[in-house]
């Protein structure tokens, strides 16, 4: 390298100005022996958090640290510079009689982006900002590409979930989310495991895309010569574990889905499905409203949050209304005096609802369906509890004790989003396939989003299921709600994008 010749004309033919500027410093760097990327390792002996708050203790005390380079303020002979850690900000003391003439000129050659590792003396500056007046530093690593305007950082949505690297080191807020997402995800995880529930692993790859209502990502297995199927839910895996005996269990990972993308869908997304066995519907709701109010306790230290202007009290109890009574609440039509199809029907024409098959091919379910879903379910601000689903659209749940036409079904609506599912879960293995192939029979009108028969879920269920609940809940739903994020991919550190180029 000490050979070569720097050229920043040719370096400009491939990069922007800035980038040919820094690869030329870079160039220069290698060539008298300081390539940043010969080093393999950096002590540290505190980061910016700990030494703000350990100030006391540190001052006059010498510290190591390491960060990057986010702003530089050194004109003559002394200046300030702040370097970004893992924990926030920290100030630098640069001066020329502490470093070197040549030490102190390489500094003020810096690039903001550079990432360098510090050794100072703590200390407090006339305005009492606590800070670290450098005594040695070294340049670790090179930034090869500028990082935007620092006042503003990246605008762009697209080229934020992109670029969401720098979006989080010039958006602290952005990376206070995801911060925020690790707590919650944690929260949850305790709480279950406090009330004796057992974490499993349940596959990802399937030959049934089954347990959900959804189109499946498919692949190819080549030593197996068959076709599988990227999960779309967990529930007959984990409905398998109690089955075998294990009475309380969840799992939590990756579901994927081959449908459209908006701010409340990604194709791949975080779930977690549990299941209680001797338990019903009404247990899971009890523990789904205090697992939120836990999670939301544990980050934000209260049960109320704010969301988008709106404040969303999280505590216990949440409101419980049948599906019934909320059509009749919002859009006037009493479903409890609808004794037929055809009945339903009309009202759907009436309404103008739209269906993924024929109308006429419609039921009442389908039609009190539409009618929630176009009328009542934005109306859902606080947190409720929707019961009592149609028998219909509910293939893998109990009837409805008292009223055959309904299931023990509910969902949770916060802010008119769903974010949960729940069961008293169908356990009569018979009954069960009557309601598989109701589901081939949609299939054939046209729904391709029904549900398909798994013959090794069918022969668990034969060998007896408990009596059991189970619940399914979307964490990034519950993470947008606790971190006030508009968008699902606010909340997904990679969300699903279509390549540029």
């Amino acid at each position: 390298m000490a050979n070569e010749e720097i050229n920043i004309n040719e370096l400009e033919e491939n990069y922007s100005e800035q980038e040919a500027l820094r690869r030329e410093k870079l160039l220069e760097l290698q060539s008298n022996g300081k390539d940043p990327f010969d080093v393999y390792k950096v002590e540290r002996t505190h980061t910016s958090l700990q030494i703000k708050d350990n100030y006391d203790t540190l001052e006059g005390k010498e510290v190591k640290l390491a960060g990057r380079l986010m702003s530089k303020r050194v004109q003559g002979k002394a200046g300030f510079a702040d370097i970004h850690d893992k924990d926030g900000r920290i100030q630098l003391f640069i001066k020329i009689d502490i470093l070197g003439e040549e030490k102190h000129k390489e500094f003020k050659s810096l690039d903001l982006g550079d990432l360098i590792s510090v050794t100072g003396e703590v200390f407090k500056t006339r305005t009492e900002e606590i800070s670290v007046k450098v005594t040695e530093y070294q340049l670790i690593c090179k930034s090869l590409k500028p990082l935007p305007e620092k006042w503003h950082g990246l605008k762009d949505p697209d080229l934020r979930y992109r670029q969401r690297e720098v979006d989080i080191i010039t958006n602290p807020k952005v990376k206070e989310t995801f911060i925020m997402r690790s707590k919650i995800i944690k929260s949850i995880r305790e709480f279950l495991d406090n009330r004796g529930f057992l974490e499993v692993e349940t596959p990802i790859l399937s030959p049934i895309a089954g347990g959900a209502a959804a189109r499946p990502f498919s692949t190819h297995h080549n030593a197996l010569d068959m076709d599988m199927y990227l999960r779309i839910a967990t529930e007959l895996y984990l409905k398998r574990c109690i089955v075998a005996g294990f009475e309380k269990v969840y799992d939590m990972g990756k579901n994927f889905r081959n449908e459209g993308i908006d701010v409340r869908h990604n194709p791949e997304f975080t779930m977690i499905e549990l299941y209680e066995a001797y338990s019903d519907y009404n247990d899971i709701m009890e523990l789904t409203e205090n697992l939120v109010a836990y999670a939301c306790e544990k980050v934000h230290g209260k049960t109320v949050v704010n969301y988008e202007g709106t404040e969303i009290n999280l505590t216990p109890p949440w409101r419980r209304a049948t599906m019934v009574d909320l059509v009749k609440e919002y859009a006037n039509i009493d479903f409890n005096e609808i004794k037929t199809n055809e009945e339903a029907i009309a009202i759907a024409k009436e309404k103008h609802l739209q269906f993924k098959k024929e109308i006429e091919d419609c039921t009442k379910a389908d039609v009190l369906n539409a009618l929630f879903e176009e009328y009542a379910e934005s109306k859902l601000i606080q947190p409720t509890f929707v019961c009592d689903y149609p028998v219909e659209i509910s293939p893998l749940t109990k009837k409805k004790r008292g009223n055959a036409e309904y299931t023990e079904r509910f969902e949770g609506f916060i802010y008119g989003r769903e974010i949960c599912n729940a069961y008293s879960e169908l356990n009569d293995p018979i009954v069960q396939r009557e309601r598989f192939n109701q589901q081939a029979k949609e299939r054939e009108l046209g729904d391709d989003e029904a549900y398909v028969i798994d013959e090794e879920f069918m022969s668990a269920l034969e060998t007896g299921m408990p009596p059991t609940g189970g619940l399914g809940i979307g964490i990034d739903r519950i993470v947008m709600f606790l971190t006030d994020s508009h968008s699902i991919r606010d909340v997904i550190l990679f969300p699903t994008m279509k390549p540029q180029n």
